[in-house]
C-alpha cells in the first residue's frame, strides 16, 4: 500500500531526517511514526495519572488529622 505525501513541508522534513540518518525517506517516516507511537505508549493515561496523584496525597496525609467541621470548610471558601 502506498503513502502519498502531498505537503511540500512534510516532504522537506522527511528528506532532512532521511539525510541526517542516512536512510530513505520511507525509512525516516517509518522511524518517526514508530517513535511517536512509542512516546504515546510511554505516557500514562489520564486515569493512571489521577490515581498516582491520589496515592501521593494519601501518602502525605497526616493520620488522625483535624476533622473538617463546618467552620473550617466555610473558611476555605471565605465564608467565615
Amino acid at each position: 500500500m502506498a503513502l502519498y505525501v502531498k505537503d511540500v513541508e512534510v516532504d522537506r522534513l522527511a528528506e532532512r531526517v532521511a539525510s541526517l540518518h542516512g536512510v530513505s525517506k520511507t525509512e525516516a517516516v517509518r522511524r518517526a511514526l514508530l517513535h511517536e507511537l512509542e512516546r504515546e505508549g510511554a505516557q500514562s493515561s489520564f486515569v493512571e495519572r489521577g490515581m498516582h496523584f491520589a496515592q501521593t496525597l494519601r501518602a502525605r496525609a497526616v493520620p488522625g488529622g483535624q476533622p473538617a467541621d463546618k467552620s473550617s470548610i466555610d473558611g476555605l471558601y471565605g465564608e467565615e
